[in-house]
């Protein structure tokens, strides 16, 4: 069985490599051109690419797959079935219908909860008590092709998006395989229509997201702290300045401070008011420092009790 490769992020690394361990001929590898990044804003490979490269695999990079050549290219390697796993382009339905067993997807949520750019990090958000992956037949929707597979993953109460997307991502390597191994015994896989209940959509995640809004709850200034945990990182402000959250507890019971006041400030956390509740924060990072402990960072940044952190502004 040929199969072509579209995927981008290290989530997909993993699937790209559980297929090949697996034995599958890997006709293709497609991923994002190569983006500017860092302080020298130099051209960067995926790294899907270099694991594809490593490995001695085929690489293509379309800025888009709705022109023709594009499309020729892709048909020249004669796939049988194409796996995506967070590609970043639209697969148009020329694509979907080029291979002879269709497109699958590796998909972090369980459909149809979270559709969309950012599962993982909405999943967290929002408290959910469950993720994981969803292995389903693409259609020309934003993720409401026919499921083929479900693997619940439990999410604890100390999950970030960095340890259930490392998770998330040897879910979805297991999971493919079992549905190519199912797929080449087949030649074909059933899926189930997803319900129109249930929808929601996991928007991008955007960097002006990261500032803490001190009149929310505790509880949900605590989970997005989890969520934004590696990118964009929740930020609190002090005169203007930025320092990154990356560990913090909310508590919900009440208090009667004005919503982003410094309650305590010791080796036990920095105790900060919120809407309702308040949040302790374990480890803060100065721009261009190091993430250090509350207590070491209070050492050389002294932050009195009745400080009064910024707000951000409310769009009217």
């Amino acid at each position: 069985m040929r199969v072509v490769f579209a995927g981008t992020p290290e989530f997909a690394c993993a699937a790209l490599e559980a297929i090949a361990t697996a034995g599958f001929t890997i006709a293709g590898v497609l991923t994002q051109p190569d983006r500017p990044a860092g302080r020298g804003l130099r051209a960067q490979s995926s790294p899907v690419k270099t694991w594809a490269l490593a490995h001695g695999l085929a690489v293509d990079q379309p800025q888009s797959l709705r022109d023709a050549s594009a499309q020729a290219q892709l048909a020249a390697l004669e796939p049988d079935v194409m796996v995506v796993a967070a590609y970043g382009l639209i697969l148009p339905q020329a694509i979907l219908d080029l291979p002879r067993w269709g497109c699958l997807n590796i998909h972090a949520s369980l459909l149809p909860r979270w559709r969309g750019a950012a599962p993982i990090h909405r999943a967290i958000e929002a408290g959910d008590p469950q993720s994981g992956i969803t292995i389903m037949r693409m259609d020309a929707g934003l993720d409401t092709g026919p499921i083929v597979a479900v693997h619940p993953e439990p999410i604890s109460p100390t999950d970030t998006t960095g340890t259930l997307h490392d998770r998330l991502a040897r879910l979805g390597a297991t999971a493919i395989v079992t549905a190519l191994d199912r797929l080449q015994a087949q030649e074909r896989l059933e899926g189930t229509v997803q319900p129109l209940e249930g929808v929601t959509y996991a928007g991008k995640i955007r960097r002006d997201e990261a500032q803490i809004d001190w009149r929310e709850p505790a509880d949900v200034i605590a989970r997005r702290v989890r969520a934004f945990d590696p990118f964009p990182v929740a930020t609190l402000q002090l005169g203007g300045e930025p320092l990154k959250v990356w560990r913090a507890h909310g508590d919900v019971r009440g208090n009667f401070a004005a919503p982003g006041t410094v309650l305590r400030a010791g080796a036990e956390g920095l105790d900060i008011a919120c809407g309702s509740g308040r949040l302790r924060v374990f480890e803060l990072q100065r721009a261009g420092g190091r993430r250090l402990p509350v207590d070491r960072f209070l050492q050389g940044h002294p932050m009195a009790c009745g400080t009064l952190l910024d707000l951000p502004v409310r769009p009217a």
